[in-house]
């Protein structure tokens, strides 16, 4: 799913040029500092002449939704990523790894509304999805802490899964940053995953074995298809190099391997999946990464109710997990990392990360 930091529970939505500076500064705490531009010249550039200006400064008026709840500015920047990775010479001029002032930026940017108005209109339709694989270090540390704890094999189910990226985070090698040194785990799958760790290590000697591996999302981007792929590469910020290669070789390894999300409601899919009691001998796994602040408060309460049901049924042999790496209030600069297991009652949060992954700080790992 998306990285913008807004919030859907605002009970007053930003104005355009509000959610697009909030955005930008997001962009810039998250390393983006060039789409952390766009976003910022993007308000002062745009007109009702052409129809994409239009469609943006009406979002909140003539539209009738919430540009933040909606992404507006990453749906925005995308559209303009799309278009450079399409071919587009104008903005091959001022795009990473040109370095342009300003006047040059805003310049090629109008000159590409007035050439490419319909495409970049049409790309506004789709929410962003960046299946950020970075956030599998999270994952890994909630799973491994899940399988010390239980010493059974795991089935993941993930919603809002995208392109199923995150479904192999077990299989991705891992170079753990910490105060110590670097700590390394192998993978199976040509796909790095670095980041920053700080307080306890997750116990990397867990018997880690993921059984079933299945996802859904809304709107499935298949690793397989090629306008799937360009999609979503589009909204990974063009100045992330080193991201924008490590999900490309994700996506080659997710195609590879014929690994897809299933397009279906969340709830309803849970419903599928988790309203009776789960196989003995393994542990039932739902996991999700910067997706809750997307579902619709009526999708969040029939999930809630879903795993509060067959909560009751777990048993130390066929035990329940519940893994969540999602904004909060508590702090908007990281995401809370949340573990719920029964029949154990954990339900805690066990550490903090950053939205793209590049650290995490954990609180526990030995309760």
């Amino acid at each position: 799913m998306s990285t913008a930091l807004d919030s859907n529970k605002n009970k007053e939505h930003l104005s355009v040029p509000e959610h697009f500076a909030k955005q930008a500064a997001a962009c810039e705490a998250l390393g983006s500092p060039f789409t952390g531009r766009v976003c910022r010249l993007l308000p002062s550039l745009l007109s009702r002449k052409s129809a994409f200006g239009a469609k943006v400064l009406g979002w909140s008026t003539e539209e009738g939704r919430d540009p933040a709840a909606d992404a507006l500015a990453l749906r925005t920047a995308g559209a303009f990523h799309a278009l450079l990775r399409a071919g587009s010479a104008v903005l091959q001029k001022v795009y990473p790894p040109m370095s342009v002032d300003d006047a040059a930026l805003k310049s090629a940017l109008e000159a590409a509304i007035e050439a490419e108005d319909a495409f970049l209109t049409a790309w506004l339709e789709s929410a962003p999805q960046t299946n950020e694989v970075s956030r599998s270090s999270a994952l890994l540390g909630g799973a491994l802490h899940i399988a010390e704890k239980t010493r059974l094999p795991l089935d993941i189910y993930e919603i809002g899964a995208s392109a199923a990226l995150n479904l192999s985070f077990d299989r991705y090698a891992y170079e753990l940053e910490t105060p110590e040194g670097m700590r390394r785990r192998d993978g199976a799958l040509p796909v790095t995953v670095t980041s920053r760790w700080e307080g306890p290590l997750p116990p990397l000697g867990a018997p880690l074995k993921i059984g079933a591996r299945r996802g859904c999302d809304l709107n499935p981007l298949p690793a397989s298809d090629v306008k799937a792929r360009e999609r979503l590469l589009s909204y990974i910020w063009p100045d992330q190099t080193a991201r924008l290669a490590r999900i490309e070789a994700a996506l080659q390894a997710t195609a590879e391997a014929g690994l897809e999300a299933e397009r279906a409601d969340a709830a309803a899919w849970i419903a599928e999946h988790f309203s009776t009691p789960g196989k003995s001998g393994r542990v039932r796994l739902l996991f999700h990464t910067i997706v809750w602040q997307y579902l619709p408060q009526k999708t969040k309460a029939e999930i809630e109710k879903i795993m509060e049901g067959v909560a009751k049924q777990a048993s130390n042999d066929a035990p329940l997990a519940w893994f969540s790496m999602e904004a909060d209030a508590k702090d908007t600069s990281s995401a809370a990392l949340r573990l719920r297991l029964w029949p154990q009652g954990i339900d805690t949060e066990i550490g903090r990360a950053d939205f793209h992954g590049r650290w995490a700080r954990w609180h526990l790992f030995d309760d």
